[in-house]
């Protein structure tokens, strides 16, 4: 999350102080300054965030410890100039002019469908040349904010790289807001050709770097991002944010079954806690009864365990059933037969359920993008690709596991002298900000962020391949 202090001294040990913490949309907050010896305190009392520190030795840099309701972790601040931000490229520190930026609506025209798509250009203001990126979302119908509600993962992050001198193209998904098409109906192929329309239409700017104009893919988006990247006039570079390095099959097998309702999520959540409880007041009535500390302790640790173990059959007869409800999926070619057994399957094992939701669920798995997916294999042609590529994961993304998929991606582009790989510890599937590194209001919420370590290693990343070009 970016930590900006500005600092100003009216007089003679007067200093006029205010913190801006933009992800959190905050702003000029009053600060007060304190010094201590050589330490110096910086305290924002009405949102409760604490920086204390030391001057570096050439005094361009202060080096302390940044705290804030639930986080208490290492920072330094590097000192810059109204209009100049310092970003750190690996070992090198590159300096790079901040900017403003516009906005323009763009329609283009994806071949050879002639399918309409409409989105947003974000665009530094200046002369340019500029490099540019198009963003590429994951499976399902998104707009081109990537909404989850409040939550904009591709508008925040076009904002971010546009403040930086990098141009970002996001689109509205076929069949979403005046983009034309169906997107059930569209394949991955599909979505290739259309990350190739944006692709071609930013390199028609004259503001635009042509061969400095690449991708960045989220999920299956990354995956579209490398097969795009595999063939004839591929981007300058490709990013991918959690995209699979297995085979569709695999992918979706090892993903939960989205059958329940929030409600029954919300009643399994319930009945969970209320198991736990059972085990704690048991646990209370073996100590009032005469049983020593050992013995409860032991007690409460095999009740732990058995939930445990009963939690992860569980989560595995689940997987077992979704893996073979998605196998006769992709062996049978009849969609009708198909949809009656799996109508079947999951009134047997979800009795309880509205039928009409078996329905629907059964007529999303024959879709055209779910059955073409079902044999998708990411490792498809991947050992042509030898642009740049910046592989990206969270650790705690628990739909595109970042071990397995990060591994299987290296392999197959192990012929590509250019692949960086950055795994985000606490980072979900998301890519959003991990709630210990959250403000707290005073209601006790958090908004969610896009996590600043995923924007400053994607930012840093694109400025480097830009002045390696620059540099040849």
């Amino acid at each position: 999350m970016p930590v900006e202090f500005a600092i100003s001294q009216p007089g003679i040990n007067k200093y006029i102080i205010t913190l801006d913490l933009p992800a959190k949309r905050l702003s000029r907050v009053p600060t007060s300054l304190t010094f201590r010896g050589d330490t110096l305190l910086f305290y924002a009392v009405t949102v409760e965030c604490r920086f204390v520190c030391v001057q570096s030795a050439d005094g361009r840099e202060l080096r302390g410890i940044w705290t804030q309701p639930g986080l208490r972790v290492p920072l330094t601040l590097a000192r810059f100039v109204p209009g100049t931000s310092l970003i750190t490229s690996g070992s090198k520190a590159v300096a790079v002019k901040a900017t403003t930026y516009h906005i323009e609506a763009v329609t283009l025209t994806s071949q050879p469908s002639k399918t309409k798509l409409t989105g947003t250009l974000s665009i530094p203001d200046g002369p340019g040349p500029f490099p540019a990126a198009v963003l590429l979302s994951d499976m399902g119908s998104q707009d081109r904010d990537t909404r989850q509600g409040d939550y904009r993962l591709f508008a925040t992050m076009a904002a971010t790289l546009a403040r930086q001198g990098v141009a970002v193209l996001r689109l509205d998904d076929r069949g979403v807001g005046q983009s034309e098409g169906v997107g059930s109906q569209t394949t991955t192929a599909e979505l290739v050709r259309d990350a190739r329309a944006g692709l071609e239409y930013l390199r028609l700017r004259p503001s635009i770097d042509a061969a400095q104009t690449g991708l960045i893919g989220h999920g299956e988006g990354g995956n579209v991002a490398l097969l795009a990247a595999a063939q004839p006039e591929p981007p300058g570079f490709v990013v991918t944010l959690a995209a699979s390095g297995l085979v569709g099959m695999d992918l979706l097998a090892s993903q939960p079954e989205p059958v329940t309702t929030s409600a029954d999520t919300a009643l399994a959540g319930a009945a969970r806690r209320q198991l736990w409880a059972d085990v704690l007041n048991k646990a209370e009535k073996l100590r009032t009864s005469g049983s020593n500390a050992a013995q409860v302790e032991t007690y409460v640790a095999q009740q732990r365990l058995k939930l445990r173990n009963e939690e992860r059959k569980r989560v595995e007869a689940m997987l077992r059933f979704r893996r073979t409800m998605l196998e006769i999926v992709r062996q049978t070619a009849s969609d009708d037969q198909a949809q009656a057994i799996v109508v079947n399957m999951l009134r047997q094992r979800y009795p309880d359920q509205d039928p009409a939701l078996a329905r629907a669920r059964a007529s999303q798995l024959i879709t055209p993008w779910y059955r073409y997916y079902l044999k998708f294999d990411p490792q498809l042609n991947i050992a042509e690709v030898q642009c740049p590529v910046l592989l990206l994961n969270g650790t705690d993304d628990t739909e595109v596991n970042a071990t397995s998929n990060l591994a299987a991606l290296e392999k197959g582009l192990k012929s590509n002298k250019r692949v960086t790989v950055r795994r985000l510890p606490g980072v979900n599937h998301w890519f959003q900000t991990p709630v210990g590194e959250l403000l707290v209001g005073s209601e006790g919420t958090a908004d969610l962020l896009v996590s600043g370590s995923m924007l400053e290693t994607v930012r840093d990343w694109i400025l480097e391949q830009d002045n390696k070009l620059i540099g040849r």
